[in-house]
């Protein structure tokens, strides 16, 4: 059993910003301009977080589209990686001035992230790690917080530690994610294992990893112990999960997931939202990622998705969209 280490101090800026216990989850390529737009709409206090800005490119082109925000999106945390404690420090500085919080990527476990000394392979390097919570945390004078998993493999679930150690360089507030980076995505998310990183620290955690509607959230809460949930991929088909799951947390009232009409009127906004960004082109290739999770549990959904991930004409996906939805009311 791991020592609690000495108590940290407290931040009152973290209460504040995950005051709805429920946060949308960083992922690279996925929770962009748009998405967090389309989260927003619903949800008026939940943290969005950016995806992944690599604190390497940062240093070179600062401005990028990863970066755009607008007003309505805060409560937002900015997520950095890297392993170079003064480019971390200066992509703080570069983002405090649009970041409610900033946060710290050590749980990726794609290869070319991991080979690259970033992400989960820093729960290999627990003195640097340390190092660049200090360098961020010298950078900007918003909290700063850490995502990490439960270790690189089943042989090094260091994470109670890792987390005390992260505690101690600075970090305010801890995302976990319930896998270790050798089952990347594979599996079931150990949301029982992030209860003795929540009874070994002081800082806010929240958990992560399989929270796909209102009744996982309410068992991840009550299995892993944490102040919070973060949600990932259930959040690319369904906009509304975050506000049904801190309105369930709020008043106890469970609301309907939204209709297939819902989904797909949806889906069109988000699709539209991501031309306007992209360009038509650009946009419907982009958009190809989220059909998958619009139309999951319809009927001949793959069917569907295989015509609509390499169709590039707007005016016939519209046309497929509007097929569906004929198809499924008159059955």
């Amino acid at each position: 059993m791991s020592t609690k280490p000495l108590q940290h101090q407290k931040n009152n800026k973290v209460d504040e910003l995950i005051k709805s216990k429920v946060s949308l989850a960083p992922m690279a390529g996925i929770t962009d301009y748009v998405l967090r737009d389309m989260v927003r709409h619903y949800s008026k206090n939940a943290l969005l977080t950016t995806e992944m800005i690599s604190s390497e490119f940062l240093a070179q082109v600062k401005e990028t589209d990863i970066t755009k925000t607008n007003e309505q999106q805060h409560p937002i945390s900015f997520q950095i990686s890297g392993h170079k404690p003064h480019l971390m420090k200066a992509a703080a500085e570069y983002l405090s001035n649009r970041a409610d919080m900033i946060d710290i990527n050590m749980g990726c476990p794609v290869n070319k992230v991991v080979k690259g000394q970033d992400g989960c392979a820093l729960m290999r390097n627990i003195p640097l790690a340390m190092d660049l919570v200090t360098a961020v945390k010298e950078g900007t004078d918003k909290p700063v917080s850490v995502k990490f998993r439960l270790g690189y493999t089943f042989d090094e679930l260091n994470y109670v530690e890792f987390g005390q150690k992260m505690q101690e360089a600075g970090a305010d507030f801890i995302t976990i994610h319930g896998r270790t980076r050798s089952q990347f995505y594979a599996d079931k998310a150990d949301w029982k294992r992030i209860k003795l990183l929540k009874e070994n620290v002081d800082v806010p955690v929240f958990a992560n990893g399989d929270v796909t509607s209102v009744e996982t959230a309410q068992i991840c809460l009550e299995e892993s112990g944490a102040d919070g949930v973060a949600v990932g991929r259930a959040a690319m088909g369904d906009p509304t999960l975050i506000y049904r799951i801190e309105h369930y947390f709020a008043t106890g009232e469970k609301l309907p997931p939204p209709a297939l009409h819902e989904k797909l009127n949806m889906l069109k906004t988000h699709l539209d939202k991501e031309i306007k960004l992209r360009g038509e082109n650009n946009g419907i290739k982009f958009f190809r990622k989220f059909y998958p999770f619009y139309i999951a549990g319809i009927r001949n959904a793959a069917k569907i998705r295989s015509v609509l991930v390499v169709e590039e004409n707007y005016d016939k996906i519209i046309e497929i969209l509007n097929q569906i939805e004929k198809l499924q009311l008159d059955n």
